[in-house]
């Protein structure tokens, strides 16, 4: 089952499901929660990725300054963060697709899932496609988060380096 958006606001309010939001009502969709654009990083190495991740290697990033509250990104690959914090519990998982706007001006996103148990400011991947650019502005709802309820709550929850990402950095105080 998808959350719709009165049970996303339910537990919003009663469990902080998201928090650091812009705006509830504006955010809050019949069935998802737009995320906003917070930060925007260029890859600039190589990675490595492995079995374990005993030799996981993750790539090296640059961060890209705002100007005016205003990007240009040019056709590539950018390393996005949200504002949100989101603090999935262990009934539900969570899925991240572009907003249509974004698809239509030429650009996507790519997230992995978010497990029962994570908690963090997560990264996801904006691809840019289209060769003139695009032009993206600080806090833009640029992706949708969907909610989808477990059978039964996981037993066992999201424990990997990622967790509580993004915590330390957060400059806004949490709603």
């Amino acid at each position: 089952m998808i959350l719709s958006g009165e049970q996303i606001r339910e537990r919003i309010l009663k469990e902080k499901l998201i928090q650091n939001f812009i705006d509830l009502e504006t955010q809050l969709q019949p069935a998802s929660f737009d995320l906003t654009l917070d930060e925007i990083y260029l890859i600039t190495s190589s990675a490595s990725i492995d079995f374990t991740n005993k030799e996981r290697r993750l790539p090296n990033y640059k961060k890209i300054e705002f100007n005016e509250d205003w990007i240009e990104l040019n056709e590539g690959i950018y390393l996005i963060s949200f504002n949100e914090v989101v603090n999935i519990p262990n009934d539900l998982l969570a899925l991240v697709r572009p907003r249509s706007s974004l698809i239509r001006s030429g650009a996507t996103i790519f997230s992995s899932l978010w497990d029962p148990g994570y908690s963090g400011k997560s990264n996801c991947l904006l691809v840019v496609l289209n060769e003139n650019g695009i032009k993206l502005k600080k806090n833009a709802r640029i992706a949708q988060m969907v909610f989808i309820k477990l059978f039964s709550p996981a037993e066992k929850t999201y424990s990997g380096i990622y967790q509580g990402e993004g915590l330390n950095s957060l400059k806004k105080d949490l709603r």
